[in-house]
């Protein structure tokens, strides 16, 4: 597991170049928030968690869980979605707002269009909405 990148993944560089092209500025894995979050917008007072489907548990077709050593990745997986929920109310109580973007927006055969993904983000940042959740029908 050590050579599984936690930053700079491929879905993460489309959503950080798309936003870049669209004018929105960020900061990088800020340790100032609990979480690091993947962008942090402070002009919005606005953070974007880019996260895999497999290392947190998404209920969608990218996700499946391991047939060998059951116990350790059921243990590791849903305590990754405990962090990810308690980080979430962490950053909402200091005041920002959460956004996610899971990894099966961008790949697969349910994708959405990239396009989609980035007007839905720009609309997001642009509003007073706490949370966003990309894509949502999972």
């Amino acid at each position: 597991m050590a050579a599984i990148k936690s930053r700079d993944t491929k879905p993460e560089l489309v959503i950080r170049k798309a936003l870049h092209a669209r004018g929105f500025r960020y900061r990088l894995h800020s340790s100032s928030l609990p979480g690091k979050p993947d962008l942090v917008f402070k002009k919005h007072r606005a953070v974007i968690f880019v996260h895999g489907c497999f290392w947190h548990g998404h209920n969608c077709p990218l996700f499946r869980w391991p047939a060998t050593r059951q116990e350790f990745w059921r243990a590791k997986i849903t305590g990754n979605q405990e962090r990810d929920r308690r980080v979430e109310a962490e950053i909402l109580n200091l005041g920002w707002r959460v956004g996610v973007v899971w990894e099966c927006a961008l790949k697969g055969r349910e994708h959405v269009p990239l396009i989609r993904v980035i007007d839905s983000l720009s609309f997001w940042l642009s509003s007073d909405e706490k949370t966003t959740v990309i894509p949502n029908e999972y």
